[in-house]
């Protein structure tokens, strides 16, 4: 038979339970892209693409680390917490905040990479420029 207190501890742990994962999910991190073209081998289309999917995920972290600074002014704002708590909700906010960004300027990177990759097969593939002389002049 249950006691009093544990009948009523129950649905309210429950409430807590299903609560947690809600208040997790405020602010959901952002999903990288899968892949990046490859330079060596990707036509514009696939490297337009990629840009296209870099810039979008630039613009989802920027949503996401918004989403963090309004969460966090949110819970800051609890008269009940004390300084401690607030240090550690600000220390939580940078290390989320800082993943993303570290996130997003490695594939940044890698994808500037093969941006190189890219061009430099593009110019390697171009017919050479012939140069003509007469007179002293070149063309």
């Amino acid at each position: 038979m249950f006691r009093p207190v544990t009948r009523l501890a129950l649905p309210v742990f429950g409430a807590l339970l299903l609560a947690a994962p809600l208040a997790q999910a405020a602010c959901p991190y952002p999903a990288a892209p899968a892949a990046l073209p490859d330079g060596a081998t990707a036509s514009k289309d696939e490297m337009m693409a990629g840009k296209a999917a870099v810039s979008k995920f630039n613009q989802d972290v920027e949503a996401y680390n918004a989403c963090l600074d309004t969460e966090l002014q949110a819970e800051m704002a609890d008269a009940s917490l004390k300084a401690e708590q607030k240090k550690n909700l600000q220390s939580m906010a940078n290390a989320k905040h800082d993943a993303a960004v570290d996130e997003l300027t490695a594939l940044a990177a890698r994808f500037n990479e093969q941006v190189k990759v890219y061009k430099a097969k593009a110019a390697a593939a171009a017919p050479a420029k012939s140069v003509r002389c007469s007179d002293g002049a070149c063309q």
